[in-house]
């Protein structure tokens, strides 16, 4: 091998400049199956010291280029688990290169290299996860949880600064979070985080996070069965069983999901209202004996086929069902005017709300000559239905019982076709999105204290957008623009009502730039993007909480516009961060009186707030010293949010500090050792104050066996019940308070895997956005 690489430096070293004029180098990766090579790196080096001049990684259907700067340059092609590749920039098109398996690999081998774990590429901040102690994270939510900048736990994945994160797996869209939990970090290749994602994605989407998977096992039957048992304080014990299963044959690709649980939550909460009028009406409200229960079962059936390396389509099937599920909460309320007890309530709330979800996928992906396409049309259809008793007895002697019965039943259609072609160097994508919503709501109160509601939503949403991305030398510029159209029709008993029925027309531009400054890669962006509320805060009618509060939607709401400028900036294994939002009608929720003859009852509202200014500002540091990989990040969130109190206008301005304290520790004997802490300051977020410090610190412990076949993780969060909140809520004349106590959490995750694959299905859904609202 380094035979052949001399010889081709002493080839390319002998070529004269004349002979060769700048070009681009392209060419296509398959391995030793004939079948695409995605994610592999290709690197263009100078001559005759092999110096680093660019690089990329080829595309999913194995695909590549570079731009040659001078004549003496190299190209070097490698992947995990393959032998190295040197070829020559001339001829400009390298056509198709087969790389061979590497068969001299040792059993343990420590590599280590200059190229830094974090890395500005693109539009994304990557994490590369092979060699580093990142591989024995644990599952893949333990993984997420320890890249720079990421939060992930329970299933709930947030960039810091963006909110919640869209996930792909290697290009494929994860429709439901746990599928991250069933990956292991040793089949991650890298993670690339998108603060700023570009026209292709919904214009609502805040984030996005890549998963690069290694190469997949072979052929034949696997499986992947994960136990897991929680316990935290006062609810009780949490188990769930998940068995995923994969059958591969040729290009035929069957796989699947069956998962069920029980799970036991709560709520242990005390809040205060205060309304100034004539008089002041203080409430206090104990709600610390909460307790929910509720089964779960789905399942998930995907077939895919894959024709040849160029064309592949597939079908996938979920369903989602909740049932016995009860709701059990007891409220002792304490009511004084201008510091007198006016009277007390003692109210206990019952309830249940079974649902039900099906969706169902299709895609094809393929490519005709230059052109890739991807195509994807989905349904989706739910039901919930909600039944609520409240027995209320007022100063222990007056008794009354409120019945509510609640049922949504949804329905979309939605396609989504994307189009990809090189232009000029670069690559340009365009496509169109398609969506189709009906929503009926149903609300009954028996004894009539509040109006009954039949209404209904229809939504048609379009969308298109084009994007192109190009590289000019060491500088990577990524341009586009998407246009979303909504409109939105309200009925009330099945009338047409005009005054809530709208139409929105957004155009929202995204740019982005990566370059080099020195050893420091930075990355630019601009972005604009939209929230739209879902479907259940438009709506009209008033619910029942309990005696003191109603809760209401606002179908008059408009969608949250935001505009982002995001400065990046990495070297080595610090990065910085820097963003900054203009939002315009926030969505905040407020709390009012319901009327001037009876100021004890709360309404509970959504509202569009006064438009604002916030920035974050963060700096990560995450190096590897031998076993332990600690990793620190501290986060700076301010605002200049306005609302208008009781006497006037207020300014909630005071910032908030974040400070990330993660740490892993290999051990001897294979075991795996993590101490993370996360501590809030004070500060403003919203119309909110939240009004105490809080720490969580958690620890978890990982050890597998068997080749990795089977593992045990034991993971405590909150271990030191320091993770609380308190909250302060402004709303005109109107100040709430709410304090939660949050308990220590317990669990034990036992896994057993065989020949474990995952499924090459590539659909990645359509009218997503509108899924979410639903």
């Amino acid at each position: 091998m380094h035979k052949i690489g001399k010889a081709l430096l002493l080839l390319c070293s002998l070529t004269s400049a004349g002979e060769i004029a700048a070009q681009t180098v392209s060419g296509k990766l398959i391995d030793e199956n004939k079948q695409p090579l995605p994610y592999a790196n290709v690197v263009l080096l100078s001559l005759p010291d092999s110096t680093f001049i660019t690089g990329t990684v080829t595309a999913e259907d194995g695909t590549f280029s570079l731009n040659t700067t001078t004549p003496n340059q190299l190209v070097r092609i490698s992947s995990i688990g393959y032998n190295t590749v040197y070829k020559p920039v001339q001829p400009a098109n390298l056509g198709v290169i087969q790389l061979t398996s590497d068969t001299q690999q040792l059993g343990e081998v420590v590599v280590k290299a200059d190229l830094p774990k974090m890395q500005l590429k693109g539009d994304a901040m990557i994490t590369t996860v092979t060699g580093s102690v990142l591989e024995k994270a644990g599952t893949g939510e333990d993984l997420l949880n320890k890249i720079p900048g990421v939060s992930a736990e329970d299933e709930e994945v947030n960039v810091f600064g963006s909110g919640t994160a869209e996930i792909y797996i290697n290009g494929r869209k994860v429709r439901d979070n746990s599928e991250i939990d069933q990956l292991s970090s040793e089949q991650i290749k890298r993670v690339e985080v998108v603060k700023n994602p570009g026209a292709r994605y919904d214009a609502s989407v805040k984030a996005v996070i890549r998963i690069i998977t290694k190469k997949a096992a072979g052929e034949g039957f696997g499986f992947n069965n994960r136990f897991v048992t929680r316990h935290r304080r006062t609810y009780g014990w949490t188990t769930l069983d998940q068995f995923n299963f994969n059958y591969r044959k040729g290009g035929f690709d069957l796989s699947g999901t069956l998962f069920g649980g029980k799970f036991r939550s709560g709520n242990n909460q005390q809040l205060g209202m205060i309304t100034y009028l004539d008089k002041l009406w203080e409430q206090e409200i104990d709600a610390r004996d909460g307790k929910n229960t509720e089964s779960n079962v789905q399942g998930v059936l995907s077939l895919n086929y894959q024709f040849n390396e160029k064309h592949s389509m597939g079908v996938r099937y979920d369903m989602d069902k909740y049932f016995n599920t009860i709701s059990d909460w007891r409220f002792k309320t304490n009511v004084y005017t201008d510091k007198e007890l006016y009277e007390t309530n003692v109210s206990t709330m019952l309830g249940e709300y079974p649902s039900t979800k099906h969706s169902l996928n299709y895609y094809y992906n393929g490519q005709i000559g230059d052109w890739n396409i991807d195509f994807n049309a989905d349904v989706l259809w739910n039901i919930k239905k909600e039944t609520q008793h409240t027995r209320e007895v007022t100063n222990g002697d007056t008794e009354a019982n409120v019945n509510t019965f609640n049922k949504n039943d949804g329905t979309l259609y939605a396609a989504k076709l994307v189009v990809s072609y090189p232009l000029w160097q670069g690559s340009l994508s365009f496509g169109g999105e398609y969506s189709h919503t009906d929503r009926s709501n149903i609300y009954i109160n028996q004894e009539g204290i509040l109006a009954d509601d039949d209404s209904r939503i229809k939504e048609g949403s379009t969308g298109a957008f084009i994007d192109y991305s190009r590289s000019f030398g060491k500088v990577d510029v990524q341009a586009g623009v998407r246009y979303e159209n909504v409109n939105f029709d309200y009925y009330e008993q099945g009338k047409h009502i005009d005054e809530q029925s709208r139409m929105f027309n957004n155009v929202f531009p995204s740019l982005n730039m990566n370059f080099p400054i020195g050893k420091a890669q930075v990355q630019l962006s601009y972005s604009g993007g939209i929230t739209r509320p879902s479907y259940d805060m438009l709506r009209s009618n008033t619910y029942y909480s309990n005696k003191y509060t109603y809760q209401t939607g606002n179908p008059f709401l408009k969608p949250v516009i935001n505009q982002d400028i995001n400065l990046s900036a990495s070297y080595k294994w610090i990065n910085f961060s820097f963003i900054y939002n203009h939002i315009k009608d926030d969505i905040i929720q407020i709390s009012e009186p319901y009327s001037d003859t009876n100021p004890t009852i709360s309404l509970l509202n959504i509202i569009n707030a006064k438009s604002y200014n916030n920035i974050i500002s963060s700096v990560t540091l995450s190096p590897t010293i031998s076993w332990w990989n600690p990793q620190f990040m501290a986060q700076v969130y301010k605002q200049w949010f306005h609302i208008d109190g009781k006497d006037g206008e207020l300014t909630l301005s005071k910032p908030r500090m974040t400070l990330v304290w993660r740490n892993s520790f290999t051990l001897p004997a294979g075991f795996l050792f993590d101490v993370d802490g996360t501590y809030y300051t004070k500060g403003h977020s919203q119309n909110m104050y939240m009004g105490i410090n809080s720490l969580d610190v958690s620890m978890g412990l990982y050890k597998s066996f068997f080749k990795e076949r089977l593992s045990f993780q034991l993971q405590v969060t909150n271990l030191l019940e320091k993770d609380d909140v308190d909250c302060t809520i402004y709303s005109g004349i109107k100040t709430t308070t709410d304090y939660i106590t949050n308990f220590r959490r317990i669990s034990l995750t036992m896994r057993y895997k065989f020949n474990a694959t995952k499924s090459k299905y590539k659909g990645t859904g359509a009218g997503e956005s509108q899924k979410n609202r639903m």
